[in-house]
């Protein structure tokens, strides 16, 4: 299938040509933290068909914006995970968590929700709190750390080695921290 283009030449069109397809910044999101399976990513983006996530896999890899690799015994088992070019989409993804913080609005009835999906809300919060370091968030079962230097914050899957602050939040409290309605909680001792 030949590739739909804005046509335009402009900066804001070419990215969209790569990146602007539905579903394409979820994916990218579900791979911010770590390299994931085929499996993960569909079980994590629900809505998504099969096929659809094979193609945007397919584009985004054909972009440069992430890569497939075969890892485990035999290297039988497949991970995606993004390149240089993919990671710096986080600002862009960034940038609309935090215009999307005001649109968030009530969970719906239809509304899928995954603890991971506040680590880019939550990121902003951390970082007010320690400007320099690790922390890692416990939500519910969910694990995942930062790391946050001068040069930006990352999140990744599981927890940190030696974090400066440790937060257990149950999946209200990290939607209210995302949204801007409660402050973060004291550290766990």
């Amino acid at each position: 299938m030949p590739r739909r283009s804005y046509d335009h030449y402009c900066t804001v069109s070419r990215a969209l040509d790569i990146v602007g397809d539905r579903w394409n910044l979820l994916v990218v999101r579900e791979l911010c933290s770590g390299p994931r399976r085929y499996s993960d990513l569909f079980a994590d983006l629900p809505g998504i068909s099969t096929d659809v996530l094979a193609a945007r896999l397919k584009d985004l890899e054909r972009d440069g914006i992430l890569t497939k690799r075969r890892v485990g015994p035999r290297a039988g088992t497949a991970v995606y995970e993004l390149t240089d070019s993919g990671a710096a989409l986080r600002p862009v993804l960034d940038s609309l968590s935090v215009w999307g913080t005001t649109q968030l609005g009530e969970r719906r009835a239809t509304d899928a929700v995954r603890a991971h999906w506040f680590a880019l809300p939550l990121g902003h919060a951390i970082a007010e709190r320690i400007p320099s370091g690790t922390a890692t968030i416990h939500i519910g079962d969910t694990v995942f750390h930062y790391v946050i230097t001068e040069s930006g914050i990352t999140h990744h899957d599981g927890p940190a080695e030696q974090p400066d602050l440790v937060l257990r939040l149950d999946l209200a409290e990290a939607t209210e921290i995302a949204a801007g309605t409660r402050a973060l909680p004291d550290p766990v001792a």
